[in-house]
């Protein structure tokens, strides 16, 4: 377990994700870390949980 900060890219045609949402997002991390596909992982913020997901694709920097 690890706490990374990242920003989040929404696709073109959604502005915000609401509950029960799924969403494919573009997630870029300040620090680079060990990773692969098929990783699950939490996003948080101030302390909750706000989304879940699996990593699809490692992109290129």
């Amino acid at each position: 377990t690890t706490d990374v900060t990242g920003s989040i890219e929404l696709p073109a045609d959604k502005e915000m994700v609401m509950p029960g949402d799924n969403v494919s997002i573009t997630v870029k991390l300040i620090n680079p870390i060990a990773m692969e596909e098929g990783l699950r992982f939490a996003i948080r913020e101030g302390g909750r949980t706000v989304g879940a997901g699996v990593v699809a694709k490692i992109l290129p920097n």
